[in-house]
């Protein structure tokens, strides 16, 4: 079964993914500096107008948010599902104890969160510190190089995508205001006629795109939020055996790089024009922004560690080989690195400008530490491996 595993992430698609993540990774550092330098400067009110301009009724914000995003919840939704039938979730055994990272990862940061928050108007924002962002998380540990295992690079990928499929639950079950249910029955009819054609073994692309775009207008008119249909979607495209030419193995691999190299850029400019208060101090003793930094900092990678402590302590999985304690340690502030689902989560979650911009600029920051701490736990606890092995 490991070899097995190995031969998997060894494949063009898994190299293509994670070297994609790196270049990604540093992209966003790149348009986020950008994004908040201009917000901040004597341009600041031109370039945040440029994002709320008119564009068919909507601002250009919405597009990206509603529009655009739903590409990479596609992308998300074709990784998990390689996951499941190929990948690391393949197998239940296997699967576990990334499960219970995941879990763990995102119970004990909202449970911080909400001891601070509950009973107030922030409350909502509990699912803030539950995300952890797959473009930085492993382009971070890219930077390590070789001496990062292919038992970690798995670990923190299975965990993400894991994440990720909470954290769009946590946004169809939780940020859902009103549902219109006529038209998330049409959706969800459309999804039908979609598998359908699945089953039949039709492999164009063509009617499963043009069935997306329904499927997300009447998701868009349901009240369900619109990125929701990307996931539903990548699960009806037809999987095959997986290999190179499998539609969804196509499709997988024609997104990477406008979603890594547009979509994500853009929704990082657009996100991120954030115009910091002058008085930061504020901005950080806000109950909500304390919530967002101890879940990130500190409930990620604490949930992390003792879901998986308490999953091998009763036996319920292994800890996988090539893994260490400490390692799991590193993986979980590299966790902590909220950015994209963070900011995402915060735009479904509040309302007010005000605690919007606040809530940014507090998942930046946060995103900012726990990564930093990621890199450097990782690289000390990496390198004595290598110095012990060396010895031996």
């Amino acid at each position: 079964m490991k070899k097995t595993i190995k031969r998997i992430y060894n494949s063009d698609l898994f190299n293509e993914f994670f070297e994609n993540e790196k270049s990604t990774g540093l992209i966003l550092i790149a348009c986020t500096l950008f994004s908040l330098v201009m917000a901040n400067s004597i341009f600041g009110s031109q370039y945040i107008h440029t994002w709320h301009m008119d564009l068919g009724g909507q601002s250009v914000e919405y597009w990206i948010n509603d529009g655009l995003m739903t590409i990479f919840f596609l992308l998300i939704g074709l990784e998990l599902e390689r996951e499941i039938y190929k990948g690391e979730l393949s197998n239940i055994k296997d699967a576990l104890f990334p499960i219970f990272a995941a879990l763990g990862g995102m119970l004990v940061p909202a449970g911080l969160y909400l001891l601070l928050n509950h009973g107030t108007i922030a409350q909502a924002g509990a699912g803030i510190p539950m995300a952890t962002d797959i473009a930085f998380a492993l382009g971070i540990l890219s930077l390590l190089g070789n001496r990062v295992p292919l038992s970690l690079k798995i670990f923190l990928t299975a965990l993400a995508v894991i994440d990720d499929l909470g954290a769009i639950l946590v946004i169809a079950v939780f940020y859902t205001k009103t549902i219109l249910w006529a038209n998330l029955f049409y959706a969800l009819g459309t999804m039908l006629i979609l598998f359908v054609l699945n089953r039949m073994k039709v492999k164009s692309l063509i009617p499963y795109l043009i069935g997306g775009v329904i499927m997300w207008w009447f998701m868009l008119n349901s009240g369900i939020h619109a990125t929701v249909t990307g996931v539903l979607l990548a699960f009806v495209i037809p999987f095959g055996n997986g290999e190179k030419n499998s539609t969804s193995y196509i499709l997988q691999h024609f997104l990477h790089k406008p979603v890594g190299f547009l979509i994500l850029p853009l929704f990082a400019l657009a996100n991120t024009a954030i115009v910091v208060s002058s008085d930061i101090g504020a901005t950080i003793a806000q109950h909500y922004s304390i919530g967002i930094a101890l879940g990130l900092i500190v409930g990620k990678p604490l949930g992390i560690f003792l879901f998986c402590l308490l999953a091998v302590g009763l036996g319920i999985c292994k800890l996988p080989k090539g893994l260490t304690w400490k390692t799991i340690i590193g993986v979980g502030f590299l966790g902590g690195i909220g950015f994209t689902m963070s900011i995402f989560i915060t735009l479904l979650a509040f309302d007010d400008q005000t605690i919007i911009s606040n809530a940014k600029f507090i998942i930046l920051l946060s995103s900012l530490v726990a990564g930093l701490l990621g890199f450097m736990f990782l690289k000390n606890t990496l390198k004595e491996s290598i110095d012990e092995n060396s010895i031996k």
